[in-house]
């Protein structure tokens, strides 16, 4: 195991969720999923207690701890994406899967995870400050996903 790795705590689906994300996303993968060796508040001897992963590169800790903590927004994956076709293609995965959405670009996952999928030019936009950054901003918060179109006319003043 890496010396620091996010632990995400489920309810008993860590292994679904994990090769749920290997399937969506680029450079994510499941590695060892480990069973409990004895009984444990959220499962039963030989359940999968927890599930190594990456996500995008980030190393991952999937824990079954059954259902005492929920997730939150308090922490989200921050997902780039260089245009509308990725955009949608990892939004409409999250939210066809049981997910919901919401607003600004953030999605959920049906295991409670909050994604931000985040076009690149909204960023870049965001970074200028100014006038530019204004509009992107105002354009971003009207918006549940984000349309690329929208945000680069918002950029060049025309929306």
């Amino acid at each position: 195991m890496n010396k620091n790795t996010i632990c995400l705590w489920y309810n008993r689906e860590a292994e679904e969720a994990a090769r749920f994300y290997a399937e969506v996303f680029p450079d994510t993968s499941v590695g060892a999923v480990n069973t409990a060796p004895s009984d444990f508040p959220g499962g039963k001897k030989g359940d999968v207690l927890t599930v190594e992963f990456t996500v995008v590169g980030i190393p991952c800790l999937g824990l079954n701890g059954g259902d005492v903590f929920r997730q939150t927004e308090a922490f989200s994956f921050a997902i780039s994406t260089e245009n509308q076709e990725e955009t949608d293609r990892y939004w409409n995965a999250i939210v066809g899967n049981g997910g919901q959405e919401s607003a600004c670009g953030w999605c959920k996952d049906k295991w409670g995870l909050s994604w931000q999928i985040t076009p690149r030019v909204l960023t870049e936009a965001m970074a200028q400050g100014g006038d530019i950054a204004k509009r992107a901003f105002e354009a971003m918060m009207e918006m549940g996903k984000i349309d690329v179109a929208k945000i680069e006319a918002a950029v060049r003043g025309d929306a």
